[in-house]
C-alpha cells in the first residue's frame, strides 16, 4: 500500500491514524447486525458444531487414557470459569470507572495437555485427521470404543503419515503434543518471535521444530508449501482452517452450560460481554461463532489485539481482511505477546465473523505485563502476557458506551488464553517486568 492509499484510508476511517500512532483505541463494528443473519451467512451451522462436539466426546476415553491429567474429567478438555472481584475492584480504582455487574475469568490457560485455547481447535483438529484415517483403513468404526486409538496398530498406521503446522507458540504445542502422542510424524514450524521453552517442550515430545528469522506469516506459509508437496502430510491451517474454527466454537455450548451452572442468566436483560485476545483470528473467532449460537443478540464479543499488531482491526475496518497487512500502516508487529504477533489476519475468520463480531480494541505491552502482575497480587492468578489483552475490554467498552456495557445486571467474561505451562523463571520475568511498570 503506498502513501496515498494510506491516506485515503484514514480521511475515510480517522480512527485509523491512531493505530497508526500505537494508541489503545476501540473500534465498533458498523455492520454488526442480528446473529441469526450472520450465523446463516457464515455457512456453517449448529450442527457443524454438535458433530465437532460429538467427536469429542468419542474421543474422551482415549484423552482419558493417554493423557492422565484429564481422567477426573473423564476426558473432556475444559476449563473453569472464575469470578475475580479482587481484580474487579484494582481495575476499577486503577481506570477510575466503575465497572457494574461481575466480571469472570475463562482460565483456558489451565486447559489440560497443552495449557492454553489451542488445545481446543489444535488438538480437535489432530483427532479428527486421525479418526479420518483410522476409519479408510477398517481400525475403527464409530460406536467402538476409541480407547482402542492406543493400540500398537494405530500407532503403526500414523507413524507413515505426517502432520505440519505454521505457529507462534501455541497452536504449534496443542498441535505437536497431540499428534505425537497419537504417533505421526510432526514438524512445527516456528516464527522468530516463538518462546524458546515452547521449542524446547515440543523438541521435548519428539516434534520437529523448524525455526524462521521471519514472522507468523511466513512460518504458515513456509508449512504449508512443503506439506502441499507430499500426499501423506495433512496441514494444520491456521489461517483457513474450518475443522480448527469448529473445534473452537464447541466452547460456546461449553460456557452455556458453566453458566447455567453457576446460576447465572444470560438474555435481553442480563447481556455477556466476552473479549478474546487475537492473533490470525481462529481461535476467538470460533469461540465467539460458538457463544453466538448459544447466546444470540445477548453476548457481545470483542477481539482484543497488541498496539502493534493489530491485524484483525485493520482487516475488518478496511474490509481488507487479508489483503492488507500491519506493515501497510506502518507498524512494525514486535511484541511480546507472542501468540499474538500476526500482521495479516485470516480473511476466513474476518468474512464469518463481519456481521457477528462487536468489535476490536488494542492494548500496549506494558499494560498487558502490569495487568498480568495486578492479577497475580489480586487473585494469585498466573497468565502470559498475550492472555491479558482481554482484561481491559471492560473498561474499554464502558468509556466508549457501548450499549448494555454498565448494565447492572451485565457479565464481563475474559478469556484467559494460556499460562499454565510457562517456566516459573519465565513467569517471574514477566511479573517483575509489570510490577516495575506499575510504580
Amino acid at each position: 500500500m503506498n502513501e496515498t492509499n494510506k491516506a485515503e484510508w484514514v480521511e475515510k476511517l480517522p480512527l485509523l491514524q491512531k493505530i497508526i500512532e500505537k494508541k489503545e483505541v476501540l473500534w465498533q463494528n458498523p455492520l454488526n447486525a442480528d446473529s441469526a443473519t450472520g450465523i446463516a451467512r457464515s455457512g456453517i451451522t449448529a450442527a457443524d458444531v454438535k458433530d465437532a462436539s460429538d467427536r469429542l466426546k468419542r474421543f474422551a476415553s482415549y484423552i482419558a487414557k493417554v493423557f492422565p491429567e484429564t481422567a477426573a474429567a473423564n476426558g473432556i478438555i475444559e476449563s473453569p470459569i472464575t469470578a475475580i472481584p479482587k481484580m474487579k475492584e484494582a481495575l476499577a480504582a486503577t481506570y477510575e470507572t466503575v465497572i457494574p455487574g461481575k466480571l469472570l475469568l475463562k482460565q483456558d490457560n489451565a486447559l489440560p495437555i497443552s495449557g492454553s485455547i489451542k488445545a481446543r481447535g489444535g488438538i480437535y483438529e489432530v483427532l479428527k485427521h486421525a479418526e479420518t484415517l483410522a476409519l479408510e483403513h477398517g481400525l475403527i468404526k464409530q460406536d467402538d470404543d476409541y480407547v482402542k486409538f492406543a493400540d500398537p496398530e494405530f500407532r503403526n498406521l500414523f507413524a507413515t503419515h505426517k502432520i505440519a503446522v505454521g505457529s507462534t507458540g501455541n497452536l504449534g504445542l496443542s498441535i505437536g503434543i497431540m499428534s505425537a502422542k497419537l504417533g505421526f510424524n510432526v514438524t512445527v514450524h516456528m516464527s522468530a518471535d516463538a518462546k524458546q521453552w515452547k521449542k524446547n517442550l515440543l523438541r521435548e515430545k519428539g516434534v520437529t521444530v523448524v525455526e524462521y528469522a521471519d514472522d507468523y506469516s511466513k512460518a504458515v506459509e513456509e508449512g504449508r508449501r512443503q506439506a502441499e508437496a507430499d500426499p501423506l502430510c495433512h496441514f494444520v491451517d491456521d489461517e483457513n482452517s474450518l475443522d480448527l474454527f469448529l473445534g473452537y466454537a464447541v466452547a460456546g455450548e461449553r460456557v452455556a452450560a458453566q453458566i447455567k451452572e453457576s446460576g447465572l442468566h444470560v438474555d435481553e436483560n442480563n447481556p455477556l460481554f466476552v473479549y478474546l485476545p487475537c492473533g490470525v483470528g481462529g481461535g476467538p473467532g470460533g469461540v465467539a461463532f460458538g457463544l453466538k449460537l448459544q447466546f444470540g443478540d445477548n453476548v457481545h464479543c470483542f477481539f482484543a489485539e497488541p498496539t502493534h499488531s493489530p491485524c484483525m482491526t485493520i482487516g475488518m475496518m478496511t474490509g481488507l481482511h487479508d489483503e492488507v497487512s500491519v506493515a501497510d500502516f506502518g507498524l512494525d508487529n514486535q511484541t511480546a505477546a507472542d501468540g499474538l504477533a500476526v500482521g495479516t489476519p485470516s480473511a476466513f475468520v474476518g468474512k464469518k465473523m463481519d456481521t457477528l463480531l462487536e468489535g476490536c480494541y488494542t492494548i500496549a505491552d506494558e499494560t498487558m505485563f502490569k495487568l498480568l502482575t495486578m492479577l497475580v497480587d489480586t487473585e494469585e492468578i498466573r497468565l502470559e502476557p498475550s492472555a491479558l489483552a482481554g482484561m481491559t475490554g471492560p473498561i474499554q467498552v464502558i468509556r466508549n458506551e457501548v450499549p448494555k456495557s454498565d448494565s447492572a445486571s451485565v457479565t464481563h467474561l475474559v478469556w484467559a488464553t494460556g499460562g499454565s505451562m510457562v517456566p516459573e523463571t519465565e513467569m517471574d520475568m514477566y511479573y517483575g517486568r509489570g510490577r516495575i511498570g506499575r510504580k
